[in-house]
């Protein structure tokens, strides 16, 4: 329907009920007094339609969309007819020196009704007959405060979505058994079972911005009781900076039930550090590298160096990049190995960063034992590489990923991590470069992990395969590790060892278990097979070392470590030697060396 019609249509239907409304009071009230002959009623009707139509103008009650009519537009109604009727009063009061109180009461009376009736019966035949789905999903919405009336609203209002919000849960004992926008609330969330079924819902939306990490955990618990496909609303930021609508609802993430919030950054001391800066981050293809990348670039530094082995991993980062920074940040691409000495200088010499982050690794546990020169030449000579080169061109700050299988390291990978540690740490006391490492868990989604694996097994129909029903891991995301080494970077004083408050470890078949579910197949159907522990794995991970820990926090969440440095003579003896030892003597060697035992080799000679 055009615009001038729809406006026609409404204001002659406003008249037809102005009138009536009048006419109808006093006849109700004046039954025997000829009421069509009194002058007072054919001003008051005239009036009383002028005014009407001006004050219905001034409140746009001719504008609104009414199919989504709600209280402010009620609110409108009321104030545009009682204005109207306030100034026939007062033109009765001039006029005829008269005002018939009741009569214009009454008035008022039918006029809000019928003027409020007409709107919101298009709403309730356009909700109830034109717009029925057939194929709607019935909605479970947990949390019946402002996010969840925000999301019952949404879904009620928007039809071209399947979701039928029939009920929500909410634990506020004050809300039990109270009705919602027509929706009641029907329980607590221990109840989520028993009401799923009750009610026949097939979708649950967890609606509680301010839900913590482990309560999110606890109500998924009872989600995956059910049959009933689980998500989560969006951010509210997200949706505040209309990235987001309301109902463009989220899968529930692995990484959502690690049961810990996340680091929060201290943005200043980042931006102070990092904007305008010249920053080069190795291994800049892979997971923990291409994401430091995403989040330095927050940050606007002046320019960012991508270097990498990977041909392929560095084109990609460096289009992504490009693609939303170009103007704002100059963008290096770099090809080049760490083991590269010569070419790392020549790279630092070039470019002169202010800030090194360095993420370039070898990091699979199992692989690393089958090739333990391998990783002692990128993990332990590529760092030092790096390293000297950020001391020799003058860096300000060099930041290393490492690893918390570099406390009391039982296999190589784990090994080589903490012998560069010590290089760094060694580097530190006579630098003016500020040397500190970053210590994470497992990072989840990164190549090589856990996740990927699993969803892979899962695809295929299983079964899942844990190598140890007692495995435990600390895990963190992605973008987490990443905002980690940042923020170390504003911290660092040199020689540190930083730690995140990772919370509780986790089992790995916890993992497996919520994966599973989260992918909608229950344990049964997929399956979880157990395949025993893999060369260089150890039953638990730890964080820091006895001998290395401060007890308080430098940054919440975040520690730090020192560790003790007395093995000179030995990291020497291995940078000299280590090629002429035999596999098996490196890999004695480099594990007795990560955990400051006397080796045998280096004291012969």
């Amino acid at each position: 329907m055009g615009y001038r019609k729809r406006i026609a249509i409404l204001a002659l239907l406003d008249s037809v009920i102005v009138l009536s409304a009048i006419y109808v009071s006093y006849l109700v009230l004046h039954p025997y007094l000829g009421i069509f002959k009194l002058p007072t009623l054919l001003v008051s009707s005239v009036s009383l339609l002028i005014c009407h139509h001006m004050f219905a103008s001034m409140y746009k009650l001719y504008k609104k969309a009414w199919e989504y009519a709600s209280i402010g537009e009620l609110v409108s109604i009321v104030k545009a007819v009682t204005l109207s009727i306030l100034s026939v009063v007062i033109i009765q009061a001039i006029v005829f020196q008269d005002i018939y109180v009741r009569a214009m009461g009454l008035t008022w009376m039918l006029h809000v009704i019928l003027i409020g009736g007409s709107r919101f019966s298009w709403r309730v035949v356009r909700d109830r007959y034109i717009n029925v789905q057939l194929n709607v999903k019935n909605t479970l919405v947990i949390g019946a405060g402002a996010a969840g009336t925000m999301v019952v609203r949404q879904l009620l209002h928007n039809h071209d979505t399947e979701l039928k919000p029939v009920a929500f849960i909410d634990d506020d004992p004050k809300k039990s058994r109270l009705d919602i926008l027509g929706i009641p609330v029907v329980g607590t969330s221990t109840d989520i079972p028993e009401m799923v079924e009750n009610y026949h819902i097939d979708n649950i939306v967890i609606a509680i911005p301010s839900l913590s990490k482990k309560d999110l955990k606890d109500i998924f618990e009872e989600c995956v009781k059910t049959k009933a496909k689980t998500q989560i609303m969006p951010m509210i930021e997200d949706i505040m900076l209309g990235n987001v609508a309301v109902n463009s609802f989220k899968e529930v993430e692995v990484e959502d039930l690690l049961g810990r919030d996340p680091v929060e950054l201290d943005i200043d001391s980042i931006s102070e550090s990092v904007t305008g800066k010249t920053v080069l981050v190795t291994g800049a293809g892979g997971s923990i590298g291409s994401e430091i990348c995403r989040q330095l670039c927050r940050f606007s530094p002046k320019k960012l160096i991508l270097l990498g082995h990977g041909e392929n991993s560095i084109y990609l980062i460096d289009m992504e990049l490009k693609k939303l920074y170009a103007e704002q940040i100059e963008l290096v691409p770099v090809i080049a190995d760490i083991q590269d000495r010569a070419r790392l200088f020549d790279v630092m010499d070039t470019h002169r960063p202010n800030l090194v982050y360095h993420a370039a690794a070898h990091k699979h546990v199992p692989l690393m034992e089958y090739n333990p020169r391998e990783a002692v030449k990128n993990n332990i000579f590529g760092t030092k590489n790096v390293a000297e080169a950020a001391d020799t061109y003058g860096v300000g700050t060099f930041v290393m990923i490492s690893s918390d299988k570099a406390v009391n390291p039982t296999n190589v990978m784990g090994s080589t991590k903490r012998i560069a540690e010590m290089i760094i740490q060694q580097l530190a006391k006579n630098s003016s470069t500020k040397f500190v490492a970053v210590r994470f868990g497992n990072v989840l989604g990164s190549r090589g992990s856990v996740i990927p694996l699993f969803k892979k097994q899962i695809l295929a129909g299983g079964p899942v395969t844990v190598t140890d029903p007692e495995m435990t891991r600390y895990f963190m995301t992605i973008p987490e590790a990443s905002r980690l080494v940042i923020q170390a970077g504003s911290l660092a004083r040199g020689g540190e060892i930083f730690v995140l408050d990772m919370g509780e470890p986790v089992k790995i078949v916890d993992l497996a278990t919520n994966l599973i579910q989260l992918s909608g197949y229950t344990i049964e159907e997929i399956g979880i097979e157990f395949s025993g522990i893999r060369p260089g794995e150890k039953m638990y991970e730890e964080l820091l070392g006895e001998n290395e820990v401060h007890s308080e926090a430098v940054f919440p969440k975040i520690f730090i470590g020192k560790a003790v440095l007395d093995q000179e003579e030995e990291i020497h003896y291995l940078l000299e030697s280590h090629e002429t030892l035999t596999l098996m003597e490196l890999k004695e060697f480099v594990i007795n060396l990560a955990n400051r035992k006397k080796n045998k080799l280096s004291l012969a000679n």
